[in-house]
């Protein structure tokens, strides 16, 4: 999809359908509204109230301007109050008018750039455009790969413009638009990998195959890869990761991508950006039912985030050493499978206690944890994780569960989600809650009970972090979606990859 930036007179642009944010008690406000009103006689006011159109967020009203201005069709979008739009609004905006777009079998649409008073509201103008490119361009994101015939049907739109009016190019704005743009569709690039990695049937992107992609990763961006097999793991003492790896047919596959900048000037810091990897989570022998199991492909969105993004930071050229790691594994029942009751030993010594084989990706991380502290020795570590339904029960489907050992570093994170548009909360990892993971018969078991389990989970982690600044995101509710909204498809969301890359790449 490409874009472009409009500046001239919007009644000649030339476009399939025009699409105008607009807010509650200043439907009719605006240069651009009024020369498109003025154009059709007024048309568009009279519309706007005989369909009672007020601008409420969510409220749409279509037009067709029959030749008598450039633009085929108008849509308007409802905005709510201007007081409280956010700039991540602008994306689901900017989807809206693609698909309306789409839907028309337009080739060319229009979104005009919300009037940005003295160049920061509702955010800087390249904020602004990042934001409309990254949405017009997840807007037209579509999983069809094993869709046939009529069911596959191609996406008309191939142009965007941005409209944009004097008022918001000013003083050199536009150049500040077309660096946002181009930002947009590098963060939607990384977005829709992670999207197609979790649509994935599990069946095809088994551990090797997701390793053959971070090989195509590697190449495409510039980066160095590593992957290990069992055998290799086994001599690094990585029990845990490859205790839920036995019961499967398929075989583990640990991988291992990094970026390290360009050029003489130290780098800044080393991360560590860490994904849960699990292929395929039957529960092993503490079997889901099949309901729960349905949608268990997307066990390995972590992994699929840390994969898509590091590859975007690569070709930004961030001025950090940046290592993403996925211990990529099925977890299966099979008379292999590792035990209830089980001890097993972990890469950092550990030793712990199985009493539920279905909180397996804590034990995958515990390991990956390890690793990444004994072969990168990073300043940060992050990792993110489809891990607990209790995340879901405490935050619902939206939010992303954030804990730490470091305030500081937690409060950095949190304030990237925001600038992203990306929902994510600070949860508590309260020490009397280790009471829960006592073992017997080992350092530790590997769940607590049943209340606060996203927590325990967190506790789990961080006895394998140490000292090491560390940041854990729980993302089992965003990671996929039951229904289209906006610009987030049905399916793998692609969730967090924003947000890395605006921890790791945010403006100065």
């Amino acid at each position: 999809m490409k874009f472009s930036f409009y500046t001239d007179d919007v009644t000649k642009l030339s476009a399939g359908l025009l699409g105008m944010l607009v807010f509650e008690e200043q439907v009719a406000e605006g240069t651009i509204f009024k020369a498109i009103d003025q154009r059709l006689d007024g048309l568009v006011t009279r519309l706007v109230g005989d369909e009672q159109f007020k601008g409420k967020k969510g409220q749409t009203l279509t037009l067709h301007t029959h030749g008598r201005v450039g633009p085929q069709r108008l849509l308007l979008v409802g905005g709510g109050a201007r007081k409280d739009l956010q700039p991540s609004d602008l994306r689901g905006f900017a989807a809206r008018v693609v698909k309306a777009g789409a839907a028309a079998q337009a080739a060319e649409v229009a979104a005009v750039l919300p009037y940005l008073e003295g160049g920061a509201s509702p955010t800087t103008a390249e904020r602004a455009a990042q934001f409309l490119a990254e949405g017009a361009s997840l807007g037209a994101y579509k999983f069809d790969k094993y869709l046939t015939g009529d069911k596959k049907k191609p996406f008309s739109v191939e142009e965007v413009k941005i409209v944009a009016s004097s008022d918001n190019v000013d003083g050199g704005r536009l150049e500040a638009l077309k660096r946002g743009s181009q930002r947009g569709v590098e963060v939607a690039n990384g977005v829709a990998l992670a999207r197609d990695l979790i649509n994935e049937p599990a069946g095809d992107l088994t551990p090797t195959r997701f390793a053959d992609v971070a090989g195509k990763v590697a190449k495409q961006h510039g980066l160095e890869l590593k992957v290990l097999g069992p055998k290799e793991c086994g001599k690094l003492g990585m029990g845990m990761y490859l205790a839920v790896a036995q019961g499967s047919d398929e075989e583990p596959r640990f991988i291992h991508l990094s970026y390290k900048p360009k050029g003489k000037t130290p780098t800044k810091k080393k991360i560590a950006l860490i994904g849960k990897g699990v292929t395929f989570d039957s529960g092993g022998l503490s079997l889901k039912p099949s309901s729960a199991m349905e949608d268990m492909k997307i066990d390995m969105s972590g992994a699929a985030a840390v994969i898509s993004a590091i590859g975007v930071l690569a070709d930004m050229g961030v001025p950090y050493e940046v290592h993403a790691i996925a211990a990529c594994t099925e977890n299966m029942p099979s008379g292999k499978s590792y035990k209830l009751g089980d001890v097993l030993k972990s890469m950092s010594g550990k030793t712990v206690e199985i009493n539920n084989t279905d909180a397996e990706g804590r034990l995958t991380l515990g390991d990956a944890i390890t690793y990444a502290l004994a072969e990168i020795k990073p300043d940060e570590v992050f990792d993110f994780a489809t891990l607990t339904g209790a995340c879901m029960v405490a935050l619902g489907p939206y939010h992303a569960g954030v804990m730490g050992n470091d305030l500081s570093l937690v409060e950095r994170w949190l304030a990237a989600a925001r600038l992203a548009g990306e929902e994510m909360w600070h949860l508590p990892l309260p020490d009397r809650l280790k009471e829960q993971l006592k073992s017997e018969i080992a350092d530790m078991r590997n769940t607590g009970d049943r209340y606060g389990g996203a927590l325990t989970a967190g506790l789990f982690l961080k006895e394998f972090v140490g000292d090491t600044p560390w940041v854990h995101v729980d993302i089992a509710g965003p990671a996929s979606a039951d229904k289209e909204v906006g610009h987030v498809a049905k399916g793998g969301t692609g969730f967090a990859v924003a947000t890395i890359i605006e921890y790791l790449a945010g403006r100065e």
